[in-house]
């Protein structure tokens, strides 16, 4: 019975930790222009250290992201999209990942 108490505390504990942990949501403007824009930008946010969730709302060109900011913030977000090609916010695309998109995602593509 002891261990089994036992038990139950440190999962209630550790549940209880679990709850607590901060979750921030950013919103960022990109340069994003098509289907195949939105699956890059997603999968390479969706790939970074302490992302929960992106996704991207092609009308708008901004994409959410959910992020443990104890993890990862909202600079290196940015970079990361700038490495792949696209603007994020203020955070210019890197010219040379740019070029390496297709065609119909680079500027003027569509």
């Amino acid at each position: 019975m002891k261990n089994l108490f036992l038990v139950l505390l440190v999962a209630a504990a550790t549940n209880a930790s679990a709850q607590h942990q901060k979750i921030d949501t950013v919103f960022i403007k990109t340069s994003a222009q098509c289907g195949d824009c939105k699956d890059r930008i997603e999968s390479t946010l969706n790939y970074q250290k302490g992302v929960k969730y992106a996704e991207l709302n092609l009308e708008t060109k901004v994409v959410m992201c959910v992020f443990k900011p104890k993890k990862n913030n909202v600079n290196s977000l940015r970079v990361a999209l700038s490495k792949v090609g696209y603007d994020a916010d203020e955070v210019k695309a890197i010219p040379s990942a740019v070029l390496q998109l297709p065609k119909c995602c680079q500027p003027g593509g569509h």
